[in-house]
Formats: C-alpha cells, structure tokens, sequence
C-alpha cells in the first residue's frame, strides 16, 4: 500500500469514532460513518477499541488489521475463491 500524508489529527495512536471514520476513509477507502461504527461495536462486527471511561479509543494499528480483513484479498475475477 503506498504511503499516504494523513492529517495531523489521525497520527495519534488512538482515535474516537469521529477521527476512526475519517482514517478508514482516507487510509483504506472504507466509508463509514461514526453511528455505523457505534453499531459495530454493540454487535461485535466492528473493529476493536478500547474505553476510556466512556469514550471508544480506536487503536489506529487495530484499524489498519480490521480493515485489510474487511477488504480480503485482491482479485482478478468475481468467480475467484474467497
């Protein structure tokens, strides 16, 4: 994958929902959206975070796992092996 510039905001080593969005989408190209991503985490579905009192922190390298797993692998054709 090539290196991409993210903002300042999404260096951090954990990220609220918000800045979790905005990473997946500018890192991987997945669009998601902060309420998807609090569904997620009530049915398990979604990628790991960890809490701080209240507040779901996305560790940024956990985003980076979920997201090649959500993604699979490369394909050349529809009728490839999953």
């Amino acid at each position: 994958m090539e290196a991409i510039n993210l903002p300042p905001h999404l260096r951090k080593p954990r990220l609220r929902r918000w800045e979790a969005c905005e990473y997946l989408e500018l890192k991987h190209g997945i669009g998601l959206r902060p309420a998807t991503l609090a569904k997620m985490a009530c049915t398990g579905s979604g990628p790991p975070f960890q809490k701080s009192v209240r507040t779901p922190l996305y560790p940024s390298d956990e985003l980076d796992k979920w997201a090649e797993r959500r993604l699979g692998n490369v394909r050349n054709s529809t009728s490839e092996d999953r």
